[in-house]
């Protein structure tokens, strides 16, 4: 009898009608790795920001000023249309009439404006001021004169300011909430040194409050101010291609 019961087991088995042992499980799909190179909005003390985090191992932030005819890009939709697989842009920094920028400004490793140590009026003259700057899957914000001094090796730099944090402190003449409100944007790096932050306001912001954005919510111990007003952003993924005035030097990612 017991061989009979198993001649019939192993034919059933054989016929697919009785199973070998549990169903294997279904293959977990992987999960979607975090791009390299991305924009998402985020809110701090009641505020509303785009805010663009690069991974320099995975992609690369370059500055644009001049096209390939030689003349400066001035727009993100005339970038946008020249530069294939731009991940996002904005304004990089403050430019004169001629859209020239007004300090330091290194594009392929080429430096095409020394840097402005003059004293002066308005944001830019707020000193400290500093520089942003991208040294191969490296990346800082430094102070002018410690950038001067430490002089990197940077394949792209752009100066601008005042500097918004410093070491982790607010810029000493940077109030809480002063009464000057515009849209503004800016970059810090986190202390990875690999991860570049950039971030613009929705609407009108105080220094203070965008200061704070970079060191409490973005993790960025130092940060630089890029300018205000003309603030611009493109960035396909939060469907954003603003319009401006004709602007200077701008700053974008490209995948590797």
């Amino acid at each position: 009898m017991a061989a009979r019961a198993g001649r019939i087991a192993a034919w059933l088995l054989g016929a697919g009608l009785l199973a070998a042992g549990p169903a294997p499980a279904a293959p977990t799909a992987p999960a979607p790795a975090s791009p390299a190179a991305a924009c998402r909005p985020q809110s701090h003390e009641g505020q509303a920001y785009a805010v663009c985090t690069v991974d320099l191992r995975r992609a690369r932030v370059k500055l644009f000023w001049r096209g390939p005819d030689g003349l400066p890009y001035g727009s993100l939709s005339r970038l946008a249309g020249q530069q294939a697989g731009l991940a996002f842009a904005m304004n990089a920094g403050m430019y004169d009439t001629g859209l020239a920028p007004v300090g330091l400004y290194v594009e392929d490793g080429r430096e095409l404006k020394a840097a402005n140590t003059a004293n002066g009026p308005g944001n830019f003259h707020l000193k400290p001021n500093g520089v942003f700057y991208v040294a191969g899957e490296r990346a800082g914000v430094l102070e002018t004169g410690r950038y001067l001094k430490v002089h990197p090796r940077a394949e792209f730099a752009t100066q601008s300011g005042p500097m918004l944090v410093i070491n982790g402190r607010i810029h000493p003449k940077i109030s809480e909430d002063g009464p000057s409100q515009k849209i503004r944007n800016g970059v810090g790096v986190r202390p990875d040194g690999q991860t570049a932050v950039f971030a613009i306001s929705e609407a009108p912001v105080s220094f203070g409050a965008f200061a704070r954005l970079f060191r409490d919510a973005l993790g960025c111990p130092n940060a630089l101010f890029l300018d205000g007003s003309v603030s611009s952003l493109y960035a396909p993924s939060l469907g954003r291609q603003d319009l401006s005035r004709p602007l200077g030097p701008l700053v974008g990612a490209v995948a590797k």
